[in-house]
């Protein structure tokens, strides 16, 4: 479990690995905060997850000292049909323990920093209105409200 006064020291030792068949029940076994699995895949999402091509998906564990401590997955197609899918961020899962510690800047840092090496210019993100939701803590993160999908969800954009 992280402490303040482990914070810097942690976050340094935060690390990305590629998801796989060694991480990934470790990824999908992540204790969120009670009421947040509700918001893990928008609606919008639910739909256009078969128009993806899955060749274009980056996900990746995050890990402190040696524990899964988070996941991120991203989409970079900048053919999509959709434009609030081009350079999207899927889903950010970070575990109830490691949350508010900056674990959750760092998937976002890393996605964009992925989208950048793609060429793109922008990092988008779709989330359910909810005020439960997790649109603050993509709003502290620098993104702004650009629309809302034709599902009600709202979308979010960082410029990169």
């Amino acid at each position: 479990m992280f402490t303040w006064f482990g914070y810097l020291r942690d976050m340094e030792n935060l690390r990305l690995e590629e998801l796989s068949a060694a991480n990934a029940q470790q990824a999908n076994s992540i204790e969120l905060v009670p009421g947040q699995e509700a918001f893990e895949t928008p609606v919008t999402y639910e739909h256009y997850e078969s128009s993806l091509n899955l060749a274009n998906t980056w996900s990746r564990v995050i890990i402190a000292d040696e524990e899964v401590v988070g996941f991120v997955r991203a989409h970079f197609d900048s053919q999509h049909e959709q434009p609030e899918l081009r350079s999207a961020l899927w889903r950010v899962s970070v575990a109830a323990s490691a949350q508010g510690q900056g674990v959750g800047r760092f998937a976002i840092t890393a996605a964009s920093e992925e989208a950048r090496t793609h060429g793109l210019t922008e990092l988008t993100a779709v989330w359910s209105p909810d005020d439960k939701g997790p649109g603050d803590f993509f709003h502290k993160l620098g993104f702004h409200d650009s629309g809302i999908t034709e599902y009600g969800d709202q979308i979010g954009t960082l410029s990169l």
